[in-house]
């Protein structure tokens, strides 16, 4: 699921004040290469890693783990290496020997990312653990998060932080903030009343608009589908629903409840047409490969196997060209929704997405190659022999207060770094 989406668009609108770079990250490509800017060895794709870097890594080596390849060690150590001494990940570190400072654009969707990632290849618990905790301490009031610490709480944000906590074997309904709100409680605040009349019953918003209302976002549905039921970005079928969607009445949605009425929507939406339409702001109304392919992911993870094949089949016709000219984080992707379907991503409409993603970035060990350890991987096995259990110490009252999009919240807090 990418996050590169509506969460990073808006957080990098404000912040950088133009939203020609924002848009094309949206949209699943990166932005125009920086001819000045040489690309590290270690890292997926060919574009300006600036606003993406830690996302498309991130997504780049879950894929690539999820098929059963190896990961390029110098590729893991990129990633780990963009780390900041108090757990979080900003989108790109040029020069990540440099300690991170009250500028460094940290953000909790490159770190939630970089979670999942670390996690699932292993030998990185002590920075997985830091990094959780930093989430942790940045929760807002509501159980939710935002795209950066204090900011607004938002569907895709809390659900990809929500995959996080789980990856690091945490329960993310016992995460609750100092008003004793989780994250559920948070999602189901986003979630559309089944009202039975409109036609966004049972969605997401990706936030409340300035009155309060909820509007149907189907990207941010996607997203929260798969938070509400506790699911990160790797996932696998769910039971099948013995008597398909339906939108279920409640004054407050459990969890389950509001991922089965966010999978109803989406199943509404592609009952006639086998792929979603753009919903950026401006956009033509053309199709939403991205979006389309979330919505698989979150269909399937929510029992809807049935729901999927129509979609899938479309993206296995038509998003070649559009993964050629995205990058690694849309070939992941890709893959991610097959492996969802249990559909073979080396065969995806005639493509070999496995073998497209690798010549994107660093080649994969061979298989069963007996890799030295990581220097991440020797820290983490040092630190836990003697018991360090440092990892918790960022504070709530240490979150972040960098650049304007933080201020946008309304909060002015200090950021120890």
């Amino acid at each position: 699921m990418i996050v590169r989406r509506t969460a990073a668009v808006l957080a990098a609108t404000v912040v950088i004040g133009t939203a020609l770079v924002p848009a094309a990250v949206a949209d699943g490509s990166s932005p125009s290469p920086t001819p000045s800017r040489a690309i590290p060895s270690g890292l997926f794709g060919s574009t300006d890693p600036t606003y993406d870097g830690v996302w498309r890594q991130s997504l780049a080596l879950l894929a690539q783990h999820t098929v059963g390849e190896r990961p390029a060690a110098k590729a893991v150590d990129w990633l780990a290496g963009q780390q900041c001494a108090n757990g979080a990940f900003a989108a790109y570190r040029a020069d990540a020997t440099a300690a991170c400072d009250a500028k460094t654009m940290v953000d909790t969707n490159s770190t939630a990312a970089a979670v999942q990632a670390l996690a699932a290849l292993g030998g990185h618990d002590g920075g997985t653990r830091k990094a959780a905790g930093w989430l942790e301490s940045v929760q807002n009031k509501d159980g939710g998060w935002g795209y950066t610490a204090g900011g607004a709480s938002d569907a895709n944000s809390t659900s990809v932080v929500v995959g996080a906590l789980a990856a690091t074997g945490g329960k993310p309904g016992d995460v609750k903030s100092e008003e004793g709100r989780s994250p559920y409680d948070a999602l189901a605040e986003l979630s559309v009343p089944c009202d039975g009349k409109g036609a966004d019953a049972g969605a997401f918003a990706y936030q409340p608009d300035k009155r309060g209302a909820l509007a149907a976002n189907a990207d941010a549905t996607a997203a929260a589908v798969l938070g509400a039921l506790g699911k990160g970005l790797v996932t696998t079928a769910g039971k099948a629903l013995p008597n398909g969607y339906t939108c279920e009445k409640a004054d407050t949605p459990t969890a389950a409840q509001a991922a089965n009425n966010g999978a109803s929507y989406l199943a509404r939406l592609l009952r006639d047409t086998p792929y979603l339409k753009s919903a950026m702001p401006g956009a033509k109304d053309q199709p939403d490969y991205g979006n389309t392919a979330d919505a698989v992911v979150a269909l399937a993870a929510q029992g809807g196997i049935a729901e999927t094949k129509k979609p899938l089949a479309w993206l296995e016709k038509n998003s070649g060209p559009w993964a050629t000219t995205s990058g690694p984080a849309v070939y992941a992707q890709l893959i991610l929704a097959a492996h969802a379907t249990g559909t073979d991503p080396r065969a995806f409409g005639g493509a070999d997405l496995v073998q497209r993603l690798g010549a994107t970035g660093p080649a994969a060990q061979p298989s069963g190659s007996a890799a030295a350890s990581t220097d991440a991987e020797k820290k983490d096995k040092k630190d836990d022999a003697k018991g360090v259990n440092v990892w918790w110490i960022v504070g709530v009252g240490l979150v972040g207060g960098i650049g304007i999009g933080f201020l946008i919240s309304g909060r002015s807090k200090k950021q120890q770094l």
